[in-house]
């Protein structure tokens, strides 16, 4: 780990995780990801923006005491979580008389995790600024993106926001710039699906609000920093809007060949109609790749065998997850072949749905018994004709 300015007097300082794979033993890092903390130089005050993960704590305080400064005087909490707070302990044990200064939310957060004082914290509100000398601090709460304690911290002068979780990515690259903005578009994306996608209301309401600032630069708590900060608010703009894409989704699992048949034919006929369409074999794939692709998707079909009367446990799973994510998508469906049960298997995926039930459409199953017949094709092609149809008049409406 090194310490690297990004302006004059503001340090980056980053902890590279090339070999992490796996988020909360949940999220998948397919690509590792970074803990990020800055340190501020001011005149008067010096200040440092987050912390590291623990693991990374002893390659981190070498860093802080290479910086050369002599006392810190404030530790700025963004979000209590342990990957950018977990190292505040042995930062105050480094300089005693550094203060955290953070919102009540997120101070109670640390405080349950961390053994640190009450008397070492500095609450501050929405709006409230902390002076350096030549440098000011102003501290913008922005709950749920993605925890209740989340705040924003933007450095008037040199036009920097600090922005923790919001708008990262989760990327191990030794760039300190996002300057490969295909690949960062990538992660971010990923990175706002698994992650950010459920908090779509908060995310566009906290944009509307930090829009009246200048922002020259954004530097997040993962992933590289922002030096063309209209790169990644467009992107979130965008992604968290309701405006969905002529895009459909078909997560599947086929157990002896019927289901894939149907999800074959149905991907040629929606692709001769025009539509953009992306298959999901959910059988040891990658669950991050199907959350990427709900971001913009318009329409999902889930396309199951019957397990014991009911879906496949990984069709369930992918549902659940859509309803916890709550995507922008507008219609969906389920198709798929049974044996000697399975009748049931639209109703009990649809009922995983219950976040999304006001917003979506739901169109008819087709459902067969063993191997599908002409019959069961002209079904798949009734839906798909229903697809096209609600895809286009979704797309006359929104423009």
């Amino acid at each position: 780990m090194i310490a690297r300015e990004i302006k004059p007097e503001i340090l980056s300082m980053v902890a590279i995780d090339w070999d992490r794979r796996l988020f909360d033993q949940l999220v998948p890092l397919p690509e590792g990801t970074t803990y990020n903390s800055y340190l501020i130089k001011g005149s008067e005050k010096t200040a440092l923006i987050d912390t590291v993960y623990p693991p990374d704590t002893a390659d981190y305080l070498e860093v802080l005491k290479k910086t050369g400064i002599r006392k810190l005087d404030y530790i700025i909490a963004n979000h209590g979580e342990q990957d950018h707070s977990g190292s505040i302990p042995a930062v105050l044990a480094l300089f005693p008389e550094a203060k955290v200064v953070t919102n009540a939310r997120c101070k109670g957060l640390i405080a349950d995790a961390m053994p640190i004082p009450d008397d070492k914290f500095i609450e501050v509100a929405d709006g409230d600024t902390l002076s350096l000398g030549n440098k000011t601090l102003q501290f913008f709460l922005t709950p749920w993106v993605h925890w209740p304690d989340t705040m924003v911290t933007y450095l008037a002068e040199d036009k920097i926001l600090f922005t923790c979780d919001f708008l990262g990515s989760h990327l191990a690259t030794s760039e300190m710039y996002a300057v490969d903005e295909p690949r960062v578009y990538n992660a971010a994306k990923r990175y706002y699906a698994e992650i950010m996608m459920p908090f779509r209301a908060f995310i566009l309401k906290h944009l509307i609000k930090l829009a009246p600032l200048k922002i020259d630069m954004i530097a997040p708590g993962h992933g590289p920093v922002y030096s063309r900060p209209a790169f990644i608010l467009d992107l979130y703009k965008n992604w968290a809007s309701d405006e969905a894409q002529k895009e459909v989704v078909i997560p599947y699992v086929s157990m002896y060949g019927n289901t894939s048949r149907m999800v074959s034919y149905l991907v040629d006929r929606l692709m001769e109609k025009g539509l953009s369409v992306t298959p999901f074999n959910l059988i040891g794939g990658d669950t991050g790749k199907l959350t990427n692709a709900l971001v913009d998707a318009s329409t999902v079909v889930f396309a199951s065998s019957a397990v014991l009367a009911g879906p496949h446990p990984d069709i369930v799973s992918a549902a659940y997850l859509m309803n916890a994510l709550r995507p922008k998508t507008k219609f969906v469906s389920v198709i798929g072949s049974y044996g000697w049960g399975g009748s049931i298997v639209s109703k009990k995926i649809t009922e995983l749905l219950p976040g999304l039930k006001s917003q979506l459409q739901f169109f008819d199953p087709v459902l067969v018994q063993g191997l599908p017949k002409e019959d069961d094709f002209k079904a798949l092609d009734r839906l798909a004709n229903e697809i096209d149809v609600a895809n286009q008049a979704m797309e006359k409406s929104a423009s």
